[in-house]
């Protein structure tokens, strides 16, 4: 495997991680409760190059893992806030939505976050970011993807302030936890790259649906101008080889997501999907639930 190399002005992480990488999606989230500390301790333990997690912000805007805004789906909310929702729609088509914005760091505390997944979880917490750099430290990079920054003015300078905090704001600060930083929006991207000047990389998602403007040659020129990588919707890899080869060509690194061991179609098992990518496709990388799936490093030529 080759070293990683610094391309596009931005350092793409410290010499000690080589490719292709191992990112473990929410933590090891095919085995724990995705974005809580068991979830990415378990992902190190697994072998994870990165652990890939969400930040967002609370009401009195500190900075916790979250995927969804809303917090039905992996706490408890419902039971300990009953009457703390937003109502969409009418009659019988009405959503309650519980939305992490509504909620203070002390109330989310009081939250479960595990027993969703397994009863053995219970009493897990929601981490905030600070918790999480704590807790990861010299175990596994940091993968950090700002999620639904459009709701969260400010939320890059607050990233950035405490991973300054934390002294690592700075490309290979601490070789044993490097950092990278994604997001879905081109305008948080460009906020970090050009407005707060970071070094530290970028990467730009994509999914497949909005994939199309930035496959080619203008497209990934633009994409340049504020990411080191690109991490596509794995079936972006599969259909457009030719614009990942050109991605690649032009410096920027791959890291097709989602591989999941329950949700593979083609292949004997998400191994055999994650070996082809690697190997057939040429990624620098796979973003996967099941971190203690990826193919063995000797089988990758």
């Amino acid at each position: 495997m080759s070293p990683i190399v610094a391309s596009s002005g931005h350092s793409q992480g410290p010499s000690r991680v080589h490719k292709p990488w191992l990112i473990a999606h929410r933590g090891a989230s095919a085995y724990a409760p995705e974005n809580t500390v068991p979830a990415l301790r378990l992902a190190a333990e697994q072998g994870a190059d990165f652990v890939e997690f969400d930040l967002q912000l609370t009401k009195d805007r500190q900075i916790v893992l979250l995927h969804d805004t809303s917090l039905e789906r992996t706490t408890d909310v419902e039971a300990v806030f009953p009457d703390r929702f937003r109502s969409t729609g009418d009659g019988a088509q009405a959503t309650r939505r519980w939305m992490l914005a509504d909620f203070t760091l002390v109330e989310v505390r009081r939250l479960d976050a595990g027993v969703w997944f397994d009863e053995k979880f219970r009493g897990t917490r929601i981490p905030t970011f600070g918790e999480t750099i704590d807790a990861m430290r010299g175990r596994s990079g940091l993968f950090i993807e700002i999620k639904s920054p459009e709701l969260y003015e400010g939320i890059e300078r607050l990233i950035l302030n405490e991973l300054e905090a934390k002294g690592l704001a700075r490309p290979g600060a601490d070789p044993r936890t490097p950092v990278l930083l994604q997001s879905f929006s081109e305008s948080s991207l460009r906020i970090f790259a050009a407005t707060l000047g970071t070094k530290l990389p970028i990467h730009f998602l994509v999914g497949a649906r909005d994939a199309a403007p930035w496959l080619t040659t203008e497209g990934l020129t633009k994409l340049k101008t504020f990411a080191t990588g690109i991490s596509p919707e794995k079936v972006i890899v599969a259909q457009q080889p030719e614009a990942m080869a050109r991605a690649r060509q032009m410096g920027l690194l791959v890291t097709p997501y989602t591989f999941r061991a329950s949700a593979v179609t083609g292949y004997p098992d998400v191994r055999a999907e994650m070996a082809h990518y690697l190997q057939n496709l040429g990624v620098d990388g796979v973003i996967t639930d099941n971190p203690d799936q990826m193919p063995p490093a000797q089988t990758l030529r």
